[in-house]
């Protein structure tokens, strides 16, 4: 049995290796609305581009920039030890799997099984898992006491190349925001794009402390819900489902849960059409999806509008 993805992590993070980092995140042109919603018990978060500062300002499997892409596909290739089993072609390593990688990327989204109107949703691990099994039909091998067996060794993969591909961190005031709703007793969940080894990262970047000193973070079982598991991308109502199935259990109505992202269409117009309450996170111009004729129109406008994460404690604050 190999290392959880929690382990690989810490055992990665040791080994001082060099990651790309995200830019400074700059906030938008937008004015704050902070009135408090003192009927709020539960806020579920969006992860990417609002929890976390990430490249780009959401999470992605191509990027436009081909220096980016050689440089997250040739450290992958190197550190998996991949090259001595792919044929050999004319092309540098990190380019016979881009070769290998960028279709089956394309071919996810083309045929994953999605309800009409909707996005099928990209699986890293399983693409990664196509890709190894190529390799094994070359007498591939990994460690299995470091990397578990082939889905786990998989999900450890995907991890390590959007972690070369993608910088990301905690956003500035995420740990004191969600540290802030803990005390004022609120529900926590999140909900929105994500893979398998999302959550994994929230928490690694977010919980204070590190090793067995970790504060693990106050998130209420029942209520994440990741697009991955889903298998459709945003925008669905879809992912909403299980956790206000969970919320619903707990006694709370659609109408006490605001829901925080800086995407607009993609999350909070599901989310405002199953009666959430709605907030823009508006403190990165890098993450926002959102214009002013989209914020003004009624069918999507946000309940509340945040410059700063840790603004949501004067919007739940006063109870």
């Amino acid at each position: 049995m190999g290392k959880t993805l929690a382990e690989y992590a810490d055992w990665l993070a040791g080994r001082d290796l060099i990651w790309p980092v995200p830019p400074e995140p700059v906030p938008a042109k937008a004015t704050p609305f902070l009135k408090p919603l003192p009927e709020v018990r539960a806020v579920l978060w969006n992860v990417y581009g609002t929890l976390l500062n990430i490249a780009d300002g959401e999470l992605l499997h191509l990027v436009d920039d081909p220096l980016r892409m050689e440089v997250a596909l040739d450290k992958t290739v190197q550190e998996f030890n991949m090259w001595n089993s792919m044929y050999r072609k004319p092309g540098t390593p990190w380019e016979l799997m881009f070769q290998q990688y960028e279709p089956l990327v394309a071919d996810q989204r083309l045929t994953g099984k999605v309800r009409r109107g909707e996005t099928a949703e990209i699986n890293s691990a399983q693409i990664w898992k196509v890709l190894v099994e190529r390799l094994l039909q070359k007498k591939y091998s990994w460690d299995h006491a470091l990397y578990g067996e082939l889905d786990d060794f998989c999900e450890k993969i995907a991890w390590f190349f959007h972690s070369a591909l993608q910088g990301c961190g905690a956003a500035p005031g995420a740990r004191e925001s969600i540290a802030g709703l803990a005390g004022q007793r609120l529900v926590q969940g999140v909900v929105g794009a994500g893979q398998s080894f999302t959550l994994t990262q929230v928490h690694r970047l977010l919980e204070e402390g590190e090793g067995l000193q970790r504060q693990p973070l106050p998130l209420t079982p029942g209520c994440v819900s990741l697009s991955y598991e889903l298998g459709a991308a945003p925008p669905t109502e879809r992912l909403f489902a299980p956790v206000l199935e969970t919320l619903q259990g707990l006694g709370i109505e659609p109408g006490e849960v605001l829901y925080i992202s800086s995407r607009l269409v993609a999350d909070l117009a599901p989310a405002k059409r199953l009666g959430l309450r709605t907030a823009l996170y508006a403190g990165d111009k890098t993450s926002l999806r959102a214009t002013g004729s989209q914020v003004r129109d009624p069918e999507l406008q946000p309940d509340r509008i945040l410059t700063a994460l840790n603004q949501i404690l004067q919007i739940t604050g006063n109870r």
